[in-house]
């Protein structure tokens, strides 16, 4: 694949909204690399995640990476929903920040999907969500 292909089906994705790459990162303990999504942001944009994932092959799924907050009145909230290849779902534990923080969300087991949950969050109440759907079909489409 020549880099004018690799940039031109870049810009498709961007132009789609799923802008992302493939690339070598500092994946958790276990996984040696990490798919990079991109941007996750609430529909203010005001709490964004810079949101990695391990190949859905893994026994195990994690959503990782930094959780930044740029509302003064709020703190950033993050949280994914794991949809199972065996049936079911499950949800992560939040992580909320009202500066910038890393962040690690893992399924308990193989998943076909998952749900990225980008939010504002005041007290116990989040507003302005976004969620990102997230498959295994859409990442087959990218570059290498």
């Amino acid at each position: 694949m020549t880099i004018s292909t690799v940039v031109t089906m870049r810009k498709t994705l961007i132009a789609l909204g799923l802008a992302a790459s493939v690339v070598a990162a500092q994946a958790p303990a276990g996984a040696t690399t990490g798919i990079h999504w991109g941007p996750v942001e609430s529909t203010n944009g005001r709490a964004a995640a810079d949101v990695w994932i391990t190949p859905f092959k893994a026994e195990t799924f994690v959503v990782y990476g930094k959780l930044r907050d740029r509302a003064p009145a709020h703190c950033a909230y993050i949280r994914a929903r794991f949809h199972y290849t065996g049936g079911g779902t499950g949800w992560s534990r939040a992580k909320t920040t009202c500066s910038t923080a890393s962040f690690k969300l893992s399924s308990d087991g193989r998943i076909k999907r998952a749900d990225v949950k980008v939010c504002l969050s005041k007290g116990r109440t989040t507003s302005r969500c976004y969620t990102e759907k997230i498959t295994p079909e859409i990442i087959a489409g990218w570059p290498q």
